[in-house]
């Protein structure tokens, strides 16, 4: 049988490079840049209020104290957004709102809660109550409540790297500089097609022999949160030409094919049937649990082009964890994303065992005990015990050469929430 490292590198291989593309800001988020993202603006891009106060000259407040207040004539209304330029004269102030624009000459800015406006302290008096003498009890520091141009960034700089995932931060920034696109590594589209006449649509009822299929939702979800655009096309019963007339109507809108069932020693196994007749994908038996029937390889779009199809086992159990151990990393490596969840050592709380030369994953519930990790192992390990892979955020990855554990021994687990 083929090594799980073999069939890994050979699903690997058919994944080319991250595929480089200009997409909107908005539609960005969980993306990957592609290039640095250099801003052409300074932010901020002008000197401006850290604060609802007044814009002053300072030394207009240098004798200002509690017992002789210094009290100055508001010569102008700043709010956010005005776009004339104004000049402060000494021995006046202008109001002026956060984010507004600082007039020239004006060195600090007093927050509102600091003065008092006639007989309103603490706030802004009313602007119907005519001109204003504002009172001041204390002098203040240059360069007090301004935000500087450019104190953030400044125009020429790199704002996002490249090799950046996006998220709400970084997509803040990219707006803030006036970037509408960003070019990012593409999102693979992926289309996942179960196989087999025992299936139902749920809301059908079953009827004898009949299951409900779970698994084209299940892997489409998968792929969708590594990253991918990832659709379901509805499964077809066990026939040969079926599954090729589906296939090669999805080929052509798709970056990956993944397909469950239909690849084992039976009888009616139309997906190895198919595509063995066809060419171009190689079935294999694999040392793992659960897991063993796999198939990758490509199959022909209708211009001509080579498009990677992976043949998964048709039980949920082995789907699923086949999806995590070979096509999730090389599927989220075309992203740019990072491909491997993270892995750690646990004391094994319970024993198991595990059959001789295979590699073993068993569905496991992962917690902190102290400064170290527990996992209890749970469910027996056949493949259609989805409910345990359910209640499970991790698999215990058991090496080949090993056929039972005890209680207490460390072990490699891989977390999966």
């Amino acid at each position: 049988m083929r090594s799980v490292r073999d069939h890994q590198e050979a699903i690997h291989g058919l994944f080319g490079p991250p595929e480089a593309v200009e997409v909107a800001v908005t539609d960005a988020l969980g993306l990957v840049t592609a290039v640095d993202v250099v801003t052409g603006v300074s932010l901020p891009g002008f000197d401006n209020s850290a604060m609802d106060g007044y814009a002053v000259l300072g030394a207009d407040l240098a004798e200002a104290s509690t017992e002789h207040p210094v009290t100055l004539p508001m010569a102008a209304d700043i709010p956010a957004g005005r776009t004339d330029r104004l000049t402060l004269t000494p021995g006046t102030v202008a109001r002026i709102m956060t984010g507004a624009p600082l007039p020239g000459g004006a060195d600090a800015v007093v927050p509102v809660e600091q003065t008092a406006s006639g007989p309103v302290r603490g706030r802004f008096a009313p602007v119907d109550q005519g001109p204003q003498q504002i009172r001041f009890t204390a002098p203040i520091p240059v360069g007090k409540n301004i935000r500087v141009a450019g104190s953030d960034i400044v125009a020429g700089e790199v704002a996002i790297r490249a090799g950046t995932e996006l998220h709400a931060p970084q997509l803040g920034l990219l707006a803030a500089i006036g970037a509408g696109t960003v070019r990012v590594w593409r999102r693979p589209r992926v289309v996942v097609l179960s196989t087999g006449s025992e299936l139902v649509a749920p809301g059908h009822r079953l009827r004898h022999g009949q299951i409900y299929e779970s698994n084209s939702p299940m892997l489409a979800a998968a792929a969708t949160e590594a990253g991918a655009l990832a659709r379901t096309v509805h499964f077809v019963p066990d026939d040969v030409d079926g599954f090729l007339t589906r296939i090669a109507e999805i080929a052509g809108e798709a970056d990956l094919i993944v397909t469950s069932g239909g690849v084992s020693a039976g009888a009616f196994e139309v997906v190895k049937d198919a595509l063995i007749a066809t060419g171009g994908v190689e079935f294999a038996k694999v040392a793992m649990q659960p897991g063993m029937p796999q198939g990758c390889g490509h199959v022909t779009d209708p211009s001509g082009q080579a498009v990677p199809i992976i043949t998964l086992p048709g039980n949920p159990v082995s789907s699923l964890v086949s999806f995590e151990v070979f096509i999730r990393p090389p599927l989220r490596t075309k992203m740019g994303l990072p491909p491997h969840r993270a892995r750690v050592t646990a004391r094994l709380r319970g024993s198991v065992g595990s059959p001789a030369g295979k590699r073993q994953f068993l569905r496991g519930v992962l917690e902190r005990d102290g400064d170290g990790w527990v996992v209890d192992p749970i469910g027996p390990p056949s493949s259609h015990h989805l409910r345990y892979l359910a209640g499970a955020n991790a698999l215990i990855d058991v090496a080949t050469d090993i056929t039972a554990l005890a209680d207490g021994v460390d072990v490699e687990v891989l977390v999966l929430d």
